[in-house]
């Protein structure tokens, strides 16, 4: 039976137990091992480790063929059907990481005063200086395995091969640029700041 026969199978299988499973390909050149709920994907770009011990024991993690994942359901609860479908997504997000990997475009903004940006690699922060002509820089905190890369005069790039990672850094620098409380101002007059205005599947750099 071919790998297509095989995945159409397994999603006629899935329909009749009520949603309880999903099935993911694993692609040539891709290795998925597991423990339990800690899975771990090894590709070409280089090697994931999650943990979803969390998500608790009516979830299991199969291998249907040598190219095909299960991730199933022990409870017909919406909860845990909710939770098949997660870490499915993020098997599959392992999985697109590390044969393509992620890239994250962000914008410089600013309407009063220039806004630099710094990224010390070394320490693992993104210093975003005169950022509404403040003294003091501030901050943002660079995940383990994340590069971030000025890119030009107002874009910044933001890459790796887990999407969570990479995501979550592209936050701390949009976050750390904001005014909060008696200082927030109308960010239709006040547009400085680093966003998100991009992303993409691929590592662009």
């Amino acid at each position: 039976m071919s790998t297509e026969m095989r995945i159409r199978t397994t999603k006629r299988v899935a329909r009749e137990d009520g949603g309880r499973s999903a099935y993911i390909k694993v692609p040539e050149g891709v290795k998925v091992s597991r423990e339990g709920l800690k899975v771990t994907v090894e590709g070409p770009l280089g090697k994931l480790e999650k943990d979803f011990s969390h998500m608790g024991k009516l979830i299991r993690i199969d291998r249907v063929t040598d190219d095909v994942i299960r991730v199933r359901g022990e409870s017909k609860r919406k909860k845990i059907k909710a939770l098949v479908g997660t870490l499915a997504a993020h098997i599959r997000n392992m999985i697109t990481g590390v044969t393509q990997g992620y890239t994250y475009y962000m914008r410089i903004y600013y309407t009063h005063f220039p806004v630099k940006i710094r990224v010390d690699e070394k320490e693992g922060i993104v210093y975003i200086e005169n950022l509404y002509g403040e003294r003091y820089p501030r901050m943002a905190k660079i995940l383990p395995g994340v590069k971030v890369k000025r890119d030009g005069k107002e874009v910044v790039t933001v890459t790796g091969i887990d999407k969570d990672a990479v995501s979550q850094t592209a936050a701390n620098i949009e976050q750390a640029t904001r005014l909060t409380g008696k200082r927030r101002k109308d960010q239709r007059k006040f547009l400085d700041g680093v966003y998100i205005r991009k992303r993409e599947v691929g590592i662009h750099e």
